[in-house]
């Protein structure tokens, strides 16, 4: 079983190795994109195994319908990863899931499609929802958009250290005429960019920030790791790849559990829960080998971690 050749999966031998797949297990793909990981699953599952996919993006869902729809042991819902529990209870296997796979950020087709607007390189309608269906494009949040909200977005999902000086640039040229496509905003960041980053268009961090920023990503992405201690069975997997410090974090954070002397005045008298957490971190961070970026600049900036349910 092969996904398509236009994207190609990240650390896929590291990341289905990290799931521990059992023949017979139920697992779940929360990041379906063209379905290499996937794939990877399906092959190591038996004819008695299960693999639930979730992507909210139709032209994916389509995409594994037609790759994977005659497979018995496969199923894909239109829905975001962080809604994974309804559908789970559904079928009847909340406290059953044996590994989930979060593979997060953008695929290869949504940058290569100049029609969904996530690319400043190529002249397109300037959207950047993951899910069309629902939820408002960059363009009609920027027709409204004030300085000072804009300026929190670029330099809190994007790290943008312009951000201010980009954002009054932003908005000073709504007030003359609505921005709708990917390559007039991207020209408006580069004109007011100070300082460009070798190698890195000027335009970079911003339209990562606008895309995380209008499609939630960070908010779910909490949400889902939430969900996933009540759906997986003790010595179930959680296994995530990230490409950004932003979500790594929230990744790191999660799995080392809650804190909970944080805030705390020393000394205290004080009665602390002392539940245990019911994850237990496996190793520590993996990267791609060199020979992976090489081959896929993407996996550059990939980390993975992984974690196992223990009660």
């Amino acid at each position: 079983m092969h996904a398509s050749a236009e994207h190609i999966s990240v650390l896929p031998t590291e990341a289905i190795d990290a799931l521990d797949i059992k023949s017979d297990g139920f697992y779940i793909d929360a990041t379906f994109g063209r379905g290499g990981h996937s794939g990877h699953i399906l092959e190591r599952l038996g004819a008695a195994g299960q693999l639930l996919a979730f992507d909210c993006d139709l032209q994916a869902v389509a995409y594994a319908q037609k790759l994977y729809g005659d497979d018995q042991r496969f199923s894909i819902v239109q829905s975001n990863y962080s809604e994974m529990t309804d559908e789970v209870e559904r079928l009847n296997k909340r406290g059953d899931v044996d590994g989930i796979l979060f593979d997060l950020g953008v695929s290869s087709p949504q940058l290569d499609q100049a029609e969904r607007g996530f690319s400043f390189d190529k002249s397109g309608p300037l959207d950047m929802r993951m899910d069309q269906t629902r939820g408002q494009p960059v363009s009609e949040w920027l027709a409204t958009v004030s300085v000072e909200e804009l300026t929190e977005v670029f330099r809190d999902y994007g790290d943008e250290r312009y951000a201010k000086r980009i954002a009054r640039r932003v908005v000073e040229a709504v007030a003359t005429a609505p921005i709708t496509d990917t390559v007039q905003l991207a020209e408006i960041i580069k004109e007011a960019h100070p300082r460009w980053e070798k190698h890195k268009h000027p335009a970079t961090r911003c339209f990562q920030a606008l895309r995380i920023f209008i499609n939630r990503e960070l908010d779910h992405l909490k949400a889902a790791l939430e969900s996933c201690v009540e759906l997986l069975r003790p010595g179930g997997r959680i296994v995530v790849i990230s490409f950004h410090s932003l979500e790594d974090r929230i990744v790191k954070r999660f799995f080392r559990g809650p804190d909970k002397r944080s805030g705390l005045p020393r000394g205290l008298p004080v009665e602390i829960d002392e539940t245990p957490w019911p994850l237990k971190r496996l190793g520590g961070s993996v990267k791609p080998s060199s020979d992976e970026v090489a081959s896929n600049p993407r996996s550059r900036s990939s980390i993975m971690r992984i974690a196992e349910r223990v009660a």
